[in-house]
């Protein structure tokens, strides 16, 4: 399958892929968009509680897509060596540690506590412009995010347009017995902190034991997204700081 991007506005290309793939499998999904984009195509994937997933299914249309991880500095050290474990048993070739600019840290966040007073403001120093500086080499990227998960993602399509980019979501219809039962077939490997009662996993001040979805992110706070899947307006830098 092969797409004439030149034929269309980033949008309007957007809007014919979700047409065309809205009831594909997350597989045909993925193979689309590695025939449209090839090494313009990149996967951000936190490692987190649902990722053996996707990073799976990737692996299956090409080892060497690109894998953007968000080291944040904050993360569980259980996260860190499931990134190590995943990347090597499925044979992934690139992945990409992203880490918060020095400068960002120095001025923003120099005694690493920015997290009590402006979760907002860590997110973005730690996730939203390492990932911006990252993407700027790429057309396409792919996400992990599903409607289950609710709140914005409700209403999430399998592909759509992102700040000019074309953003794929290919697990975007699975529900948990989907995912379930993947795992099963494949044998994938558990985080190890899903056993310890974690359904979502971020950063370690944020993410609180929880078997409801995303409920256990930001607890007591009006947050759902860490900035990374906010809308902004054309031309405008984040300043706002999920499994990804």
């Amino acid at each position: 399958m092969a797409y004439d991007q030149t034929s269309a506005t980033v949008p309007g290309l957007a809007a014919r892929l979700d047409a065309e793939l809205r009831d594909a499998h997350p597989l045909t999904i993925l193979r689309a968009a590695y025939a449209q984009f090839g090494d313009k195509l990149a996967l951000v994937s936190s490692f987190g509680a649902e990722s053996a997933v996707l990073l799976h299914l990737v692996s299956q249309v090409s080892p060497s897509i690109p894998v953007l991880f968000l080291d944040t500095g904050m993360l569980f050290g259980q996260t860190l060596d499931y990134r190590k474990t995943l990347a090597s048993r499925f044979a992934l070739t690139d992945v990409r540690d992203l880490r918060p600019a020095f400068t960002d840290l120095a001025t923003q966040d120099p005694n690493s506590d920015l997290w009590r007073t402006s979760v907002d403001g860590c997110c973005n120093i730690r996730k939203v412009l390492p990932l911006d500086r990252a993407l700027s080499g790429f057309d396409g990227w792919i996400t992990g995010r599903k409607r289950f998960h609710g709140g914005d993602r409700l209403s999430l399509p399998v592909v759509e347009e992102a700040e000019g980019k074309i953003k794929f979501n290919p697990l975007a219809n699975w529900g948990k017995a989907e995912l379930d039962a993947y795992v099963a077939e494949h044998q994938l490997p558990a985080h190890p902190l899903v056993a310890q009662g974690y359904a979502s996993i971020g950063c370690w001040p944020c993410t609180q034991p929880s078997d409801d979805g995303r409920s256990g992110r930001w607890q007591g706070q009006e947050k759902t997204e860490c900035g990374i899947h906010v809308a902004r307006a054309p031309g405008v830098a984040s300043n706002v700081g999920g499994d990804i």
